[in-house]
């Protein structure tokens, strides 16, 4: 099922400079050139875009527009669009990293990472965004698995000086750790699937600092949804200083995820 028409992201060109593996089931995908002059950050350390992936031997109008293309082409041929998190964008070196999950053939996203060379064109709508930390509160929470360690990795980088930070992340196992750099006072905990580590059992098991907590809980949507009710429930969270969605999920493609999760929200407004 084609993804369904969204409001209209503005739209960046640019070209693949490298491509760096990170972990052994992670890749970077570090792109320029003149297009990155368009892209206009906002600001949020959870800022994302949609990843334009053509159909092959597909051509589409110039300029390139998602409603022109869904008016006038055939949904087999419209682009598919997957969504990823900016690592970092650095205006300086003329760079916009991007970090892909790459499990051999599964998806589409890594298998694109996995391929693309430099000097590809790489097209992003967006960005949108919700989440940067706060200096306005107490100690941070970060939680997620793989797919939200960009955006981790981002808001440890964008922490205030000095700053608690509670960190856990969920990743296959010890080869899946990466080096994470902030300025605030982070410990930062690897949970590991391959060792049945339980990224729930150890947010309820964790000791809540004193004070106003700001968190950020992404990543698979089993997970997220226990850990919604926990945090509002039984820690009290305070609903305006917590970011949580869940990513993606389990046995879901991300066309058959964004479509249960409008039924779900659209059931929920209903009720």
């Amino acid at each position: 099922m084609a993804e369904q028409p969204a409001r209209k992201r503005p739209l960046t060109r640019l070209r693949v400079q490298r491509v760096e593996r990170i972990t052994p089931h992670m890749i970077r995908v570090v792109a320029g050139g003149d297009g990155l002059a368009e892209f206009v950050a906002n600001g949020f350390t959870d800022s994302y875009v949609k990843l334009v992936l053509p159909v092959p031997g597909v051509r589409y109008p110039e300029p390139f527009d998602m409603r022109r293309i869904r008016a006038e082409l055939p949904p087999e041929q419209w682009p598919t669009l997957r969504t990823y998190t900016v690592r970092y964008l650095d205006r300086a070196a003329g760079e916009l990293a991007i970090d892909f999950v790459h499990h051999g053939d599964q998806g589409l996203g890594g298998p694109w990472a996995a391929a693309v060379r430099p000097g590809d064109e790489m097209m992003i709508l967006g960005p949108g965004g919700a989440y940067a930390p706060s200096a306005d509160v107490d100690w941070h929470l970060l939680v997620g698995d793989e797919s939200a360690l960009p955006a981790i990795g981002a808001a440890l980088e964008a922490m205030p000086a000095g700053a608690p930070v509670r960190a856990l992340i969920l990743v296959e196992d010890g080869a899946e750790e990466q080096l994470l750099v902030t300025k605030g006072d982070a410990e930062v905990r690897w949970l590991h699937r391959r060792a049945g580590d339980d990224v729930v059992a150890a947010v309820r098991a964790l000791d809540f600092p004193a004070g106003t907590v700001q968190a950020f809980v992404h990543g698979e949507a089993g997970f997220v949804r226990e850990l919604r009710r926990h945090l509002l429930d039984e820690r009290g969270v305070r609903r305006d200083l917590l970011s949580i969605s869940g990513y993606w999920r389990r046995g879901k493609n991300d066309e058959e995820w964004r479509a249960e999760k409008a039924a779900e929200k659209a059931s929920e407004k209903a009720s």
